[in-house]
């Protein structure tokens, strides 16, 4: 997974209000999401 420091902290930390972490859990989930539909492009897909 991507980690965007800033972002994480937020998403993590204990002292951030609750829908804030969650906006950023949502955001660090996206971005992996995103990271990872990327790199699929990348792969070339066999069949036989």
């Amino acid at each position: 997974m991507n980690r965007i420091p800033a972002l994480w902290a937020v998403a993590y930390g204990s002292r951030t209000p609750r829908l804030r972490r969650f906006l950023a859990r949502r955001t660090v989930h996206l971005a992996a999401f995103i990271r990872t539909l990327a790199l699929t492009d990348h792969h070339p897909f066999t069949s036989l």
